[in-house]
């Protein structure tokens, strides 16, 4: 049987083994009593603070190596978490400050506070402590790491963002400079070419009033007649493709109900359609007016080209602060990443336009459950004396 041995006896080889525990270890440990003075420090703190041990036993180590801040301002003992911690009875760990070395440089620490305990009383405190200057430089340079970058992705963005700018002021312009090209064109056409239609039509009735007793003849100028009359109405066609005259003489409203009366004539899809303007309220002209028509035209484009619609819901709401414009089908729909595919061009037109001028195009769509379409374009307060009719031109009310 086992001979258990006497309490001091079992203190004695417990602090024995203790103390080959700390010579061992290469983190610092020292103990202090109430008073802050040192009662044992292993090897490895001593050497990590530039002394020997039998400097250390004794010494006040608040004074002797946690007297001062970083940059050297006084470190008030009673402000110390060490001596704050265990004399409270409780428990600290700090990785934030520094130690002194016996040469007078410091050195950035880890430490924690643990008391000691005897009888129940609290006799002391034993301080674990390790150098982290490594480390502390480590994170020093991962941070000025990232602050280089983020200022190098802060520079690029705004690089990026001032070639977007341009990038959309290059688009509005060339849309611009389009739709005065297609103006010019179309009043060429309506000029010069509709000009000489109608001439050669009156030329070719003067012939055939000649001719009634020649009857091939006759007939041959009815047909030529029939051959102008279609180019007449095949160049009204492309002249008001290539620029609608409603827009530039009757303003934007008259010229969305136009195209809305136009699609539902061409697809004979069932419409629920509303256009309000609000009171003394002047729509948009210019090339903002342009852009919103072209806007609606590319919206109703699609809904007959891709949606497979049977029916489809429009509604246009123009106040003094903004116009609202929003198509509904009840189509096939489409998955959101062909609606963001680079190579949707007609979606990306449209956004642009509206970018252009603060505004935002919003597509929302899934398979088998259509399509809507919300333009939103904000506007500077205006009043106008003349307000133009709000009826859609189907008959269907407001």
């Amino acid at each position: 049987m086992k001979t258990r041995l006497p309490a001091e006896a079992e203190r004695a080889l417990w602090r024995d083994k203790l103390m080959l525990l700390m010579e061992s270890t290469s983190d610092g440990v020292y103990g202090i009593d109430l008073a802050g003075l040192c009662t044992f420090i292993n090897p490895a703190g001593a050497a990590m603070l530039g002394y020997s041990v039998d400097q250390m036993l004794g010494q006040n180590m608040h004074c002797l190596m946690h007297h001062s801040h970083e940059h050297g301002h006084a470190y008030p003992e009673e402000d110390c978490p060490i001596y704050r911690a265990f004399r409270a009875g409780r428990t600290c760990k700090i990785d934030k400050e520094v130690f002194w070395r016996a040469d007078g440089s410091s050195f950035a620490v880890e430490y924690s506070s643990h008391q000691i305990v005897e009888q129940g009383k609290i006799c002391g405190a034993v301080v674990l402590f390790s150098d982290i200057s490594e480390r502390r430089q480590a994170e020093r340079q991962l941070h000025r790491t990232n602050r280089e970058l983020e200022l190098r992705v802060i520079e690029r963005t705004a690089e990026l963002s001032g070639a977007l700018a341009q990038m959309r002021e290059l688009s509005a312009y060339a849309d611009s400079a389009l739709e005065e090209e297609r103006r010019r064109i179309a009043r060429e056409i309506h000029d010069e070419l509709g000009s000489l239609l109608v001439a050669l039509k009156l030329d070719v009735s003067w012939m055939e009033k000649r001719v009634v007793d020649r009857a091939e003849v006759a007939g041959k100028c009815r047909a030529m007649n029939r051959l102008i009359e279609s180019a007449v109405e095949n160049v009204g066609r492309m002249i008001t493709d290539l620029r609608p005259s409603i827009l530039d003489h009757q303003g934007l409203i008259a010229a969305l109900e136009w195209q809305l009366q136009e699609f539902i004539e061409t697809t004979e899809m069932e419409c629920d359609s509303s256009i309000e303007v609000a009171d003394d309220i002047h729509a948009p002209d210019g090339n903002l007016a342009t852009a919103i028509f072209r806007i609606f035209q590319e919206m109703l484009s699609n809904v007959a080209r891709h949606a497979q619609a049977s029916a489809i819901q429009i509604r246009i709401q123009l106040n003094e602060n903004s116009l609202v414009m929003a198509v509904h089908d009840n189509g096939i729909g489409a998955q959101p990443f062909d609606l963001d595919s680079s190579r949707s061009y007609g979606v990306m037109g449209m956004r642009e336009r509206a970018m252009h001028f603060g505004g935002s195009l919003e597509i929302i769509s899934a398979p088998g459950k259509g399509t809507l379409a919300r333009l939103f374009i904000p506007l500077a307060p205006q009043k106008c004396e003349i307000v133009g009719s709000t009826k859609n031109p189907h008959g269907v009310s407001a």
